[in-house]
């Protein structure tokens, strides 16, 4: 998937969560594309129009989903 696309989920992703919840939904949106993202962490955030520094947030969940699975 390319960068745009996922800037483009991640930004309706944090504009859906709900206030005090954007770091987490940020960790979550790593954990179900962490293999579209890859080592593009910085890049997907700042196509989301978020701070480059949620790009180690992004890595954050990156890194779980070897050992978490999505419920919903």
């Amino acid at each position: 998937m390319q960068i745009e696309k996922l800037g483009k989920l991640l930004a309706e992703a944090v504009a859906k969560a709900p206030k005090g919840d954007i770091a987490v939904t940020i960790h979550l949106f790593g954990i179900r594309y962490a293999d579209e993202i890859g080592s593009s962490a910085n890049q997907v955030a700042t196509a989301a129009g978020i701070s480059e520094k949620y790009g180690t947030e992004l890595r954050k969940g990156m890194k779980l989903a070897k050992h978490v699975t999505v419920n919903r």
